[in-house]
Protein backbone atom coordinates (compact mmCIF):
# COMPACT_ATOMS: atom_id res chain seq x y z
CA UNK A 1 0.00 0.00 0.00
CA UNK A 2 2.82 2.39 0.89
CA UNK A 3 4.48 1.60 -2.44
CA UNK A 4 1.34 2.55 -4.40
CA UNK A 5 0.89 5.79 -2.46
CA UNK A 6 4.55 6.73 -2.92
CA UNK A 7 4.39 6.09 -6.68
CA UNK A 8 1.22 8.18 -7.00
CA UNK A 9 2.74 11.02 -4.99
CA UNK A 10 5.88 10.84 -7.15
CA UNK A 11 3.81 11.20 -10.35
CA UNK A 12 1.35 13.84 -9.14
CA UNK A 13 3.77 16.85 -9.09
CA UNK A 14 4.54 16.32 -12.78
CA UNK A 15 0.96 17.30 -13.62
CA UNK A 16 1.61 20.64 -11.92
CA UNK A 17 4.77 21.13 -13.97
CA UNK A 18 2.86 20.24 -17.15
CA UNK A 19 0.22 22.81 -16.21
CA UNK A 20 2.93 25.50 -15.81
CA UNK A 21 4.34 24.54 -19.22
CA UNK A 22 0.96 24.69 -20.98
CA UNK A 23 -0.01 28.05 -19.46
CA UNK A 24 3.39 29.54 -20.24
CA UNK A 25 4.02 30.66 -16.66
CA UNK A 26 7.10 28.45 -16.32
CA UNK A 27 9.28 31.43 -17.31
CA UNK A 28 8.18 33.52 -14.31
CA UNK A 29 10.03 33.39 -11.02
CA UNK A 30 6.99 31.86 -9.32
CA UNK A 31 6.66 29.20 -11.99
CA UNK A 32 10.36 28.36 -11.90
CA UNK A 33 10.59 27.97 -8.13
CA UNK A 34 7.27 26.14 -7.89
CA UNK A 35 8.49 23.73 -10.57
CA UNK A 36 11.74 23.17 -8.66
CA UNK A 37 9.80 22.45 -5.49
CA UNK A 38 7.50 20.04 -7.34
CA UNK A 39 10.48 18.19 -8.88
CA UNK A 40 12.06 17.89 -5.43
CA UNK A 41 8.86 16.50 -3.93
CA UNK A 42 8.56 14.04 -6.79
CA UNK A 43 12.15 12.89 -6.28
CA UNK A 44 11.64 12.37 -2.55
CA UNK A 45 8.56 10.22 -3.10
CA UNK A 46 10.28 8.32 -5.93
CA UNK A 47 13.21 7.43 -3.65
CA UNK A 48 10.72 6.36 -0.96
CA UNK A 49 8.94 4.15 -3.51
CA UNK A 50 12.28 2.62 -4.53
CA UNK A 51 13.17 1.83 -0.91
CA UNK A 52 9.74 0.30 -0.29
CA UNK A 53 10.04 -1.80 -3.47
CA UNK A 54 13.45 -3.09 -2.39
CA UNK A 55 12.14 -3.87 1.10
CA UNK A 56 9.29 -5.90 -0.38
CA UNK A 57 11.72 -7.74 -2.66
CA UNK A 58 13.90 -8.64 0.35
CA UNK A 59 10.84 -9.90 2.22
CA UNK A 60 9.68 -12.03 -0.72
CA UNK A 61 13.17 -13.47 -1.27
CA UNK A 62 13.48 -14.27 2.40
CA UNK A 63 10.02 -15.87 2.55
CA UNK A 64 10.82 -17.94 -0.55
CA UNK A 65 14.17 -19.12 0.85
CA UNK A 66 12.71 -19.84 4.28
CA UNK A 67 9.14 -21.17 4.15
CA UNK A 68 8.75 -20.84 7.94
CA UNK A 69 10.00 -17.26 7.91
CA UNK A 70 7.32 -15.85 10.14
CA UNK A 71 7.96 -18.49 12.79
CA UNK A 72 11.56 -17.32 13.18
CA UNK A 73 12.39 -14.27 15.21
CA UNK A 74 15.96 -13.50 14.19
CA UNK A 75 17.39 -13.34 10.65
CA UNK A 76 20.92 -12.25 9.75
CA UNK A 77 21.99 -10.84 6.40
CA UNK A 78 25.03 -8.81 5.26
CA UNK A 79 23.51 -5.37 6.10
CA UNK A 80 22.34 -6.28 9.60
CA UNK A 81 19.97 -8.48 11.55
CA UNK A 82 16.17 -8.51 11.21
CA UNK A 83 14.02 -9.22 14.27
CA UNK A 84 10.26 -9.92 14.18
CA UNK A 85 7.86 -10.39 17.03
CA UNK A 86 5.73 -8.85 19.71
CA UNK A 87 7.41 -6.11 21.74
CA UNK A 88 6.78 -7.02 25.37
CA UNK A 89 8.66 -4.14 27.00
CA UNK A 90 11.23 -1.43 26.33
CA UNK A 91 13.30 -0.12 29.22
CA UNK A 92 15.54 2.91 28.72
CA UNK A 93 18.78 3.47 30.63
CA UNK A 94 20.78 6.69 30.50
CA UNK A 95 24.54 6.22 30.44
CA UNK A 96 27.39 8.33 31.75
CA UNK A 97 28.79 11.18 29.68
CA UNK A 98 30.57 9.85 26.61
CA UNK A 99 28.77 6.51 26.66
CA UNK A 100 25.76 5.64 24.46
CA UNK A 101 22.32 5.42 26.08
CA UNK A 102 20.75 1.97 25.87
CA UNK A 103 17.32 0.42 25.63
CA UNK A 104 16.59 -3.14 26.75
CA UNK A 105 13.92 -4.60 24.46
CA UNK A 106 12.06 -7.80 25.31
CA UNK A 107 10.57 -9.52 22.23
CA UNK A 108 8.42 -12.65 22.10
CA UNK A 109 7.10 -14.99 19.41
CA UNK A 110 3.75 -15.92 20.91
CA UNK A 111 4.05 -19.41 22.44
CA UNK A 112 7.84 -19.40 22.03
CA UNK A 113 10.35 -17.95 24.46
CA UNK A 114 11.31 -14.33 24.87
CA UNK A 115 14.38 -12.66 23.41
CA UNK A 116 16.14 -9.76 25.14
CA UNK A 117 18.10 -7.29 23.03
CA UNK A 118 20.24 -4.38 24.23
CA UNK A 119 20.12 -1.61 21.62
CA UNK A 120 21.58 1.89 21.45
CA UNK A 121 19.40 4.94 22.02
CA UNK A 122 15.95 5.69 23.37
CA UNK A 123 13.61 3.29 21.54
CA UNK A 124 10.50 3.71 23.69
CA UNK A 125 8.69 5.60 20.92
CA UNK A 126 10.07 3.61 17.96
CA UNK A 127 9.21 0.21 19.45
CA UNK A 128 5.91 0.60 21.33
CA UNK A 129 5.14 -2.16 23.82
CA UNK A 130 2.33 -4.51 22.85
CA UNK A 131 2.77 -4.07 19.06
CA UNK A 132 4.04 -6.60 16.53
CA UNK A 133 7.19 -5.10 15.05
CA UNK A 134 9.90 -5.90 12.56
CA UNK A 135 13.17 -4.03 12.84
CA UNK A 136 16.69 -4.23 11.49
CA UNK A 137 19.75 -3.47 13.55
CA UNK A 138 23.47 -3.44 12.85
CA UNK A 139 26.36 -3.88 15.27
CA UNK A 140 28.74 -0.91 15.14
CA UNK A 141 31.72 -0.44 17.45
CA UNK A 142 30.31 -2.76 20.08
CA UNK A 143 26.76 -1.33 20.16
CA UNK A 144 23.66 -2.32 18.22
CA UNK A 145 22.02 0.53 16.26
CA UNK A 146 18.47 0.22 14.98
CA UNK A 147 18.31 1.02 11.25
CA UNK A 148 14.63 0.54 10.34
CA UNK A 149 11.41 -0.25 12.16
CA UNK A 150 8.09 -1.39 10.71
CA UNK A 151 4.76 -2.63 12.04
CA UNK A 152 3.67 -6.12 10.90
Amino acid sequence: MLLIISVLLAILPWFGIAWFLTTGSITTVDGLFTSLILVTLSGIFAVNALWEFRRQQRRRAYAKANPGAFAEALVSFPGGTMVRGLVRSVEFFEAHVGQPNKSVVTMSQGAGGSRILVLEGDLRNRLPAGKKMEFVYRKEVGVRKVLTTDFI
